[in-house]
């Protein structure tokens, strides 16, 4: 069954959109969310309840559903989900392979050319997912 994704208002609703697509890996309903939800609003939407598989499904779903149509919308959502709670953290769990798939969103961005991001803001964010 297709979930309904409209912009949640606080965290306790966008954690339980998030465990719903997670707990059914539906990557183009987590593009849905991501995409209606303002990507400075992430790190409060979150809280600290960053997790792997979290980060994963959300650059898998930036990765198939929206980085073709909207880099700019990429670029933001991975500015900002570097400012939640807990992301380094995640980030230093993360497997060879997952860096791997975040790697492959990065470059991605870089083939799409933004007036929203420089190259150098691509690398500068780069540097902070530590690839």
């Amino acid at each position: 069954e297709k979930l309904c994704i409209s912009e949640p208002s606080n965290a306790y609703d966008f954690g339980q959109v998030v465990n719903a697509v997670n707990a059914s890996k539906d990557e183009a309903a987590c593009a849905d969310l991501l995409t209606v939800t303002d990507p400075k609003k992430l790190p409060v939407l979150l809280s600290n309840k960053l997790e792997g598989k979290i980060l994963l499904i959300f650059i898998r779903s930036l990765k198939h559903y929206v980085a073709g149509k909207d880099p700019d919308l990429v670029y933001q959502h991975l500015f900002y989900l570097s400012k939640a709670e807990r992301f380094k953290v995640v980030l230093a769990l993360l497997s060879k392979n997952e860096k791997e798939e975040v790697q492959q969103l990065f470059d991605l961005l870089s083939e799409n050319e933004s007036d929203q991001y420089s190259v150098e803001d691509l690398e500068s964010l780069r540097k902070v997912y530590e690839l």
